[in-house]
């Protein structure tokens, strides 16, 4: 039973730190654009420029 005087306030604080982590990560916009990451892999890249001929 004392044991739970350990574990109840060490889980609160770890459950604070989540909603923190959470709620900052919202505000920098870590969530504005969920798709183009994902996807970005799959665009083409730009054509490289033409190289000169050796002689």
């Amino acid at each position: 039973m004392t044991v739970l005087f350990l574990v109840l306030p060490l889980a609160l604080l770890i459950a604070a730190a989540a909603v923190w982590g959470f709620a900052w990560a919202i505000r920098r916009g870590q969530f504005d654009d969920l798709e183009t990451p994902s996807q970005r892999m799959l665009l083409d890249d730009d054509p490289l420029p033409p190289q000169e001929k050796r002689r």
